[in-house]
């Protein structure tokens, strides 16, 4: 790199002899972007190789020239990529960092590179092409999240635990159910991963720094070199548009919800006074000073997680909310809420996926808390319906009953005598006790998305066949 004068000269010469001396300290630090920025490096060499290479085809610069660019160009990823390129403050930003380094290897066909463009739609471009990576990133990594899922699902299709309403025992489900009702959840989210992947499939390079060129330029070809399905058709609105960042921290911020809801319940589910699950020492911690304890430690700080993504949510929306067309400079407070974002849900997604397929599944003591809490009442009151031909409403009342009496007597429904039970009401016959154990009454919850394991077993063959 070159000396701080010669960065000093670089820099004031940016803005074309407008300011005599540079910025001073205070203006360098808050306008610096180069900290944070630096990460979009591969992105901005690709947009520039793709955007001299469409000016060389039209005629705009030299094909010599072009070639030296991209040699150029090449030379410097090798040089980020092996950590040998030194960044610089001075220069503010990763694009004229690179620019500026070109500038040293190739001489004065380093400036012909940035004809036609502008750093607001080149900054638009490397942005969006960093968030589109890192969306098919996220959905890869959702995708083996589901299958850990599946498999722990078809595992557990006929284990019996409690499904809980107000975390209260509410009726008996199947924990092959329970897990596929996350699968729909990071199904919505990888959903929404892929409609915000082809919404945002538009390439900003050609807008300049608001209104276009007057060069003949070909965006067509730069969109289709970049991956693009095509490119943005209004230049105002492509380079003020940060809608492609808050549909993303709009989704992480949607999955790390998930995340955390899962995460709670492992919480809880690996207490001593729930016992449900028992967690890898891989994905556990012990106390400092209670050697007894085993903490769940990963599966807390995916639950903190959530609170960054949100904050960065908030805070680019807040960024976003009061901001005229065209380009501000408050936008480029963008990258580091994004950042942020894609790595804490990132690392969310890998912990939750390795708890899930490490995780000992402790079948009795799930099958031991099914009952609890009179679950079956439901079922009871159901086969009145059913079998005794009672109104819904009268069924229930009269089940209410029957759980008092059972509390009464501290037992569980199925062990009351039928005699009492038909004090109560004389329609009840001894075919009841068919209805009043939990592997009964999963088995019977046979409509479309049911607990029932032949129902949990067709819902994993779907997702199987999708995933």
């Amino acid at each position: 790199m070159a000396d701080g004068s010669s960065e000093t000269k670089s820099s004031n010469q940016m803005w074309g002899g407008r300011f005599a001396s540079g910025p001073d300290a205070i203006m360098e630090e808050i306008n610096a972007s180069i900290g944070f920025d630096k990460k979009l490096y591969a992105q901005d060499i690709r947009g520039s190789i793709a955007h001299a290479t469409m000016l060389a085809h039209q005629g705009i610069i030299s094909a010599e020239d072009k070639d030296k660019i991209i040699h150029g160009l090449d030379t410097i990823l090798s040089e980020i990529d092996s950590g040998a390129f030194e960044f610089s403050r001075r220069l503010e930003d990763i694009h004229m960092n690179i620019e500026a380094r070109l500038a040293a290897l190739i001489g004065p066909a380093a400036g012909r590179l940035h004809t036609a463009r502008s750093r607001n739609d080149q900054v638009a471009l490397d942005f969006r092409l960093w968030v589109k990576e890192e969306l098919q990133k996220t959905e890869k990594a959702l995708t083996g999240l589901i299958a850990a899922f599946l498999d722990r699902a078809e595992e557990h299709a006929d284990t019996v635990m409690p499904g809980f309403t107000h975390l209260q025992t509410a009726q008996p489900v199947t924990f092959g159910h329970h897990c596929m009702a996350y699968v729909e959840m990071f199904g919505r989210d990888r959903a929404r991963v892929r409609h915000a992947i082809e919404h945002m499939d538009e390439s900003p390079i050609g807008a300049a720094a608001l209104a276009g060129t007057g060069f003949p330029i070909d965006r067509h070809m730069t969109a289709k070199a970049l991956g693009f399905r095509e490119p943005t058709r209004n230049s105002i609105d492509t380079v003020s548009d940060r809608d492609f960042a808050l549909e993303f921290l709009s989704i992480a911020a949607i999955a790390a919800t998930h995340l955390s809801r899962l995460a709670e319940e492992i919480v809880i589910w690996s207490t001593p006074q729930f016992g449900f699950i028992r967690l890898s020492d891989a994905f556990s911690t012990g106390s400092s000073i209670m050697p007894q304890k085993k903490n769940p430690d990963a599966a807390e700080l995916v639950r903190a997680k959530t609170g960054r993504v949100n904050g960065s949510l908030v805070a680019l929306l807040t960024v976003m909310k009061g901001l005229p067309l065209a380009y501000s400079k408050d936008m480029q407070e963008d990258k580091e809420q994004v950042f942020d974002a894609a790595e804490s849900l990132e690392l969310a997604i890998a912990a939750m996926t390795g708890m899930i397929r490490d995780v000992t599944i402790r079948a009795d003591r799930m099958k031991a808390a099914a009952g609890s809490g009179y679950s079956t009442a439901t079922d009871l009151a159901d086969w009145l319906v059913r079998e005794a031909g009672l109104p819904f409403r009268d069924a229930h009342h009269v089940t209410g009953r029957v759980v008092a009496l059972a509390e009464q007597k501290g037992c569980d429904l199925a062990d009351l005598p039928l005699a009492e039970l038909q004090a109560i009401n004389s329609a009840i016959t001894d075919k009841v006790y068919g209805v009043l154990t939990v592997e009964a009454s999963v088995a019977s919850r046979t409509s479309f998305g049911g607990t029932a394991p032949s129902e949990v077993r067709k819902q994993i063959a779907w997702w199987r066949a999708r995933n």
